[in-house]
């Protein structure tokens, strides 16, 4: 009589796992991987980004309109661009140095109506009229520097503060009174002036903007003052302590940042060829939004130029695109307010960056 076997037939063998099944957290780890790639090139690289939304928002828009791409249109924007532009500019150095600008519009506008009204109601020649707006902007730049660096008060509340101030006299000055560019000499509104290529036109203000673009970004990349700026953003405890006297870099700042804004000034007489006392009011929260679009922290140290005049041309781009699509101004502004959120939300995650 037969017995059943007492060994048990082995189990068929199991296939090996490689060993990307064999670690659950392999896809994780890879999309993690790519994440942090994202993130530390777009910290080397500010500009990247906003640039990449500059190319998509042209190319939707002339697809949705190609006459967004026309010739004079494109004149437009860039004119329209252009005051914003030269304010951001200053905007951008005191962003670096990790305070803020308030007084921008105040500034700008005080300065153009002081340009007229010597010019137009003091009979002052216009080079006479230009230097003194010029030297006022400087002023009331370097007061604002001297009020954060000697006095110890927060940017915010400074410039907070001076806004209201030089926005009232500057009532006082002008009268609440509109100076018309017909009045006034021929080198204040000169700035307005385009010159025609090809179906272009291209305003000397703008060319004096890109002048001014090319002369700070220089000084901010090839001298020790542009890396005492970026020092004194990124930690200015420690630039005290490595010898950069942060009191004068700060000063510097905020005086040139001044002369930035008369020279939007200017540049904006030529462009509405008047000057307003009732213009400017948007110019403090345009200047602001054209450097965090263009990629610079709000906290300092990161940021640049580049990214400043890519930011301004991104604010001038939806503005015109959402206005030749019939977009209301009311939803424009949410839209340019929607890309500020996801600009400061941006810079947020890239500053959680690993060196």
């Amino acid at each position: 009589m037969t017995t059943p076997s007492s060994t048990a037939s082995a189990p068929a063998p199991v296939p090996a796992k490689s060993d990307a099944a064999a670690r659950p957290d392999f896809d994780d780890n890879r999309t993690t991987s790519a994440r942090a790639r994202v993130q530390q090139l777009l910290h080397a690289n500010p500009t990247l980004g906003p640039l990449a939304v500059l190319v998509l928002a042209v190319i939707a828009f002339t697809v949705s309109n190609p006459r967004f791409f026309s010739a004079p249109n494109l004149s437009l924007v860039l004119a329209q661009v252009t005051v914003i532009a030269v304010l951001a500019l200053g905007q951008t150095l005191i962003i670096l140095t990790a305070g803020i600008d308030l007084s921008v519009g105040a500034i700008a506008v005080f300065s153009s109506i002081l340009m007229a009204s010597l010019a137009v109601k003091a009979g002052l020649p216009g080079p006479a009229a230009l230097v003194a707006g010029l030297v006022l902007g400087t002023a009331m730049g370097a007061l604002n520097g001297f009020l954060v660096t000697r006095i110890k008060l927060p940017p915010f509340i400074v410039t907070l503060g001076t806004l209201t101030i030089f926005f009232s006299l500057n009532s006082v000055v002008s009268n609440s009174e509109t100076i018309r560019g017909a009045d006034m000499p021929g080198l204040l509104t000169w700035t307005g002036t385009a010159i025609p290529i090809g179906g272009f036109r291209l305003t000397y203000g703008s060319i004096i903007m890109l002048l001014l673009f090319a002369l700070v970004l220089f000084a901010l990349r090839n001298t020790a003052w542009g890396r005492h700026v970026y020092a004194t953003g990124d930690d200015g405890e420690a630039a005290r302590l490595a010898g950069i006297r942060t009191s004068r870099v700060l000063l510097s700042v905020y005086t040139v940042a001044g002369a930035l804004y008369a020279v939007g000034a200017w540049i904006l007489i030529g462009r509405l060829a008047s000057a307003s006392p009732n213009v400017g009011t948007d110019y403090n929260l345009d200047s602001i939004t054209a450097v965090v679009l263009g990629g610079a922290s709000l906290f300092g140290g990161r940021g640049g130029v580049l990214g400043t005049l890519i930011g301004a041309l991104i604010v001038g781009v939806f503005r015109n695109g959402l206005q030749l699509a019939g977009v209301e101004v009311v939803w424009q502004g949410f839209a340019i307010g929607l890309l500020v959120l996801v600009a400061v939300s941006l810079d947020q995650w890239i500053r959680k960056v690993k060196a």
